[in-house]
């Protein structure tokens, strides 16, 4: 961390303890130093430049300062203007400055990011819709809007409005879509069922809130699984893909040399054209089973209504819906959330097919590097036996 960033760090701590308001219970450091974790993550993937990064580091701990002064409405036009005067007192350059503001004034709703560092932030700022913790996350700020005077509502109709804020809400970044929309999707799902159940179900008395505590908690293990079971999928599947890649260029690399240089090692070492083209061959044929690993599967795209009618059509993997309407998915998709045993299926169906494909991924993969293994060490073993025979000098 360079000399200004240190500065900077302790500054902002120093300010957040000494003007921090306790009725300001979401929008508090711990969010800012929860952002300002994910944006370092989410800088990583994408490997950004250190300025970026740090550009990105110190929007993250004052998108919400604003929060100091103003009840949540304008705060990050209010932190904008802040960051101005605060981060010029610092010494910070103004060009680097109007670039900071920029991505404050991103987390702006309804989000609008203009280049990758605002998408970021921006997806980073809503990362807890996709947190094992989102429920607790959702309640402290309907106890901060209740703590700045907008109003109390009652849980369920905040979770309404947390539904429908959920449904209208997309990631932006490549990462965020990979790594926070599944926990997005299953946190949907949970709000889905605690509003059906609320609908369906009369106030209960005592014995019937205990069970509901029961309930609610095997509901948040059922979440909690499909959440860790499809993040673990999607990790297994990059780490699949990444191998895979290594094993395309590694090999493109090795064949693209003895090409080059194939007519010369034949013309002075004749000897050498049999070790040579049993590596050419272990090359390409490790290359086609990594290919092979990483080759894209697209299916129909369809789910017909009479499927959806039938619960048989799952909407959550996008082969199965990319050649559909958008007023058909959508359809689709209200009526899969209605049905919590449907949509629970869907879900089970989708880590099942993740599961064939990654099986199918890493047997590939197991086939490219034995193959890769055994051929070269045959190849290395040919050209030293080929040199011992026929290279006089060798001998």
């Amino acid at each position: 961390m360079d000399k200004q960033l240190e500065k900077f760090e302790s500054w902002i701590r120093d300010m957040f303890k000494n003007h921090q308001k306790s009725e300001v219970c979401y929008h508090n450091m711990d969010h800012s130093m929860q952002l300002v974790k994910v944006v370092a993550e989410i800088g990583d993937y994408y490997k950004l430049s250190q300025e970026e990064k740090n550009d990105l580091h110190i929007a993250a701990w004052m998108h919400d300062i604003g929060y100091w002064e103003v009840k949540g409405e304008g705060h990050e036009e209010k932190g904008a203007k802040m960051a101005q005067e605060y981060l010029t007192e610092l010494g910070f350059e103004q060009e680097r400055i109007d670039r900071i503001k920029s991505l404050i004034l991103a987390t702006r709703m309804p989000q609008k990011p203009k280049n990758l560092l605002e998408e970021i932030i921006c997806d980073a700022d809503l990362y807890h819709l996709s947190s094992e913790k989102y429920f607790d996350h959702t309640v402290l700020l309907k106890k901060e809007k209740a703590n700045l005077g907008f109003g109390k509502t009652s849980l369920i109709d905040w979770l309404r409005e947390s539904k429908l804020f959920m449904q209208a809400h997309h990631y932006h970044t490549e990462y965020a879509q990979i790594y926070f929309q599944p926990g997005k999707e299953a946190n949907l799902a949970s709000i889905e069922m605690k509003i059906k159940e609320a609908d369906a179900s009369p106030k209960s008395d005592s014995k019937g809130k205990k069970k509901d505590k029961t309930k609610n908690k095997a509901d948040r293990g059922i979440e909690t699984m499909f959440r860790i079971t499809s993040k673990n999928h999607l990790a297994l599947s990059a780490l699949a893909d990444n191998k895979a890649n290594i094993m395309i260029s590694v090999n493109s690399i090795i064949i693209s040399i003895i090409v080059a240089l194939f007519i010369q090692i034949i013309e002075e070492f004749p000897y050498y054209l049999v070790p040579t083209l049993m590596l050419i061959i272990t090359c390409l044929i490790a290359m086609v089973f990594a290919i092979l690993a990483t080759r894209p599967n697209v299916t129909h795209g369809i789910v017909t209504k009479e499927d959806i009618r039938n619960k048989k059509g799952n909407l959550l993997y996008f082969g199965n819906f990319h050649e559909m309407s958008f007023p058909d998915y959508m359809g689709g998709m209200h009526e899969m959330m209605k049905d919590g045993t449907y949509l629970y299926d869907s879900m089970i169906t989708d880590i099942y097919n993740l599961g064939i494909v990654l099986s199918k991924k890493y047997i590939l993969l197991r086939k490219c590097y034995n193959i890769f293994m055994f051929g070269f060490v045959l190849s290395v073993v040919s050209f030293l036996i080929a040199t011992y025979i026929f290279d006089p000098i060798a001998r």
